[in-house]
């Protein structure tokens, strides 16, 4: 994986960046990903599904394909800062960060048992996350459901701490799922412009 971001903007507070993937057998394609890197924590936040994904497959004029897939994810990059902007207007009831925290659990650590509580992944790590609104809420959860290190308990009941997801692959599918959750519940709740 490698994190591409211009030469302006690399010590920025919440930098665009191209997350560029491939696979090291050749079987598979090149991926480039929109992403943000926030400096404070971090994150590496990948802007899943829905916006810019380029796949690139190991045959032909690869490198011409490459050059033109960082181009099309970089015209993404002004929607990305738009859609960020719009989840940081938008606030969320305590309800709805509930069952936000309790959807990204669920996916991160299955039906059957969590060995954290919503309420711990909804903790913010430092002053400047205790905001209510989706943008924030998002990056917290994707923070501690990433790094890990929450107290909990195994199944047995045994104290633990939860392991950080340090996989690309697992890293990857994370992110693009909280993507796809934030962007669903700010579909679901911003209000509607007139037509």
């Amino acid at each position: 994986m490698l994190r591409l971001r211009r030469h302006d903007q690399i010590t920025g507070v919440q930098v665009p960046e191209i997350i560029l993937l491939n696979s090291h057998d050749g079987s598979s394609s090149y991926q480039m990903l929109p992403g943000l890197f926030r400096a404070v924590c971090s994150n590496g936040l990948v802007c899943g599904d829905v916006l810019g994904e380029v796949r690139v497959p190991h045959k032909g004029d690869v490198v011409g394909k490459v050059i033109e897939g960082a181009y099309e994810v970089l015209d993404t990059f002004e929607h990305v800062a738009e859609k960020r902007e719009s989840m940081q207007s938008l606030l969320l009831s305590s309800p709805v960060q509930h069952a936000f925290a309790e959807a990204a659990l669920t996916y991160r650590f299955g039906e059957e048992f969590q060995p954290v509580t919503r309420e711990q992944v909804l903790q913010p790590r430092r002053f400047e996350d205790k905001k209510e609104d989706l943008w924030t809420v998002y990056q917290r959860l994707q923070e501690n459901l990433i790094k890990g290190g929450l107290s909990g308990r195994t199944v047995k009941g045994k104290r633990a701490r939860t392991r950080s997801v340090n996989g690309i692959d697992g890293d990857i599918k994370l992110n693009k799922a909280l993507w796809v959750m934030a962007d669903t519940l700010f579909n679901q709740l911003a209000p509607r412009q007139p037509n």
